[in-house]
């Protein structure tokens, strides 16, 4: 058996662990053969194909970033996507199989083309941590850990000047790093695109917090829309998918807490700082849990799925069951956190 291996849309840590793990399995236990697909879907198209062996995944699941390289680029489209170039490219050179690394982009593609003939299993990946059907996807530990000791380094600055600190994390659509981290660094509010808050809202926990004499610490998800707004703050274009590219709701925020408040007040966009570096043990663990679990899937014959975490066990779930609907943070989890305020 010769198996492609693929990561694709945003890097995360973890992912190069995946890949160790996958691959020091198949060629251990079932001497299966691998090839590394270069930049996502785009390798697959373009047939951009190089040995995986035992001796290039040496080392790695401390490593961040993924050593494939990652891309954005829709296997439909261009001269050579579609099924059936695809099919061609395969059959070519002699691939019985894809195992796709990646978000719901990547998985929902890896639907799409697994119902047109493919055979491709799924890894999920997001530090987001909003892909349905797992508890838990690598990447979201480590970025809650950055995030976390990003925040406590802006409460003793914000400690010394009697400032109010607001700290902008990731989080497109759901708030599980602003939630996570929040509670981690003992945030004074945390703003989560599921719950939306007004002004009023937020400056009246900054005031409670900075009243008893501490430097009030806010965070909020990218994503997080303020009562009275149509939708995310974004003034950077759109991105490869004509979706806006969010970021800077922290830095639109802090001016007006300022005003409000009368307190000074000061933002920090932790952005891709939160995907560098290396994997947490967390990560490192789940990440190649799950490349060990995609190669006994694969040799089942279990394509058109993907391996998730449920609990602390590995399991396998069909795509359809990771996409069309996001892991949000259900309110209860947020009232938890409120209860932390002020």
């Amino acid at each position: 058996m010769k198996i492609g291996i693929l990561t694709s849309g945003g890097d995360c840590p973890g992912l190069n662990a995946v890949i160790r793990g996958a691959v020091l399995k198949g060629t251990e236990t079932y001497d299966i053969e691998f090839v590394g697909i270069r930049d996502g879907w785009r390798g697959l198209v373009d047939a951009d194909f190089f040995p995986l062996t035992r001796h290039e995944v040496k080392g790695l699941s401390k490593v961040g970033g993924t050593i494939l390289g990652t891309s954005r680029t829709n296997p439909y489209e261009g001269e050579r996507g579609g099924p059936e170039n695809i099919a061609k490219t395969m059959y070519g050179h002699r691939l019985d199989g894809i195992i796709a690394i990646g978000g719901e982009g990547t998985l929902a593609a890896a639907q799409r083309l697994y119902n047109d003939g493919i055979n491709v299993l799924g890894v999920p990946k997001t530090i987001d941590n909003d892909l349905r059907a797992t508890d838990y996807s690598f990447g979201f530990d480590t970025a809650v850990n950055i995030a976390t000791e990003a925040m406590d380094r802006l409460r003793t600055t914000g400690d010394s000047h009697q400032r109010c600190m607001v700290a902008e994390v990731m989080g497109r659509h759901v708030g599980w790093i602003a939630l996570h981290s929040g509670m981690a660094a003992g945030a004074h509010i945390i703003c989560i695109p599921e719950v939306p808050l007004s002004l009023d809202e937020i400056c009246e926990q900054v005031i409670s917090a900075h009243d008893r004499g501490r430097a009030p610490l806010v965070v909020v998800a990218e994503g997080f829309i303020m009562k009275g707004q149509e939708e995310a703050y974004s003034d950077k274009g759109l991105d490869a998918f004509n979706r806006p590219r969010l970021g800077g709701i922290g830095e639109l925020l802090a001016p007006l807490i300022e005003q409000k408040t009368g307190i000074e007040t000061r933002a920090t966009v932790l952005g891709h700082i939160q995907r560098g570096g290396a994997p947490s043990g967390f990560d490192r663990v789940l990440a190649t849990r799950l490349g060990l679990h995609a190669i006994d899937a694969l040799v089942d014959g279990a394509w058109g799925q993907m391996v998730a975490m449920q609990g602390t066990e590995i399991v396998r779930v069909p795509f359809q069951d990771a996409l069309g609907e996001l892991n949000t943070v259900p309110l209860s989890r947020y009232q938890e956190a409120a209860a932390l305020f002020g």
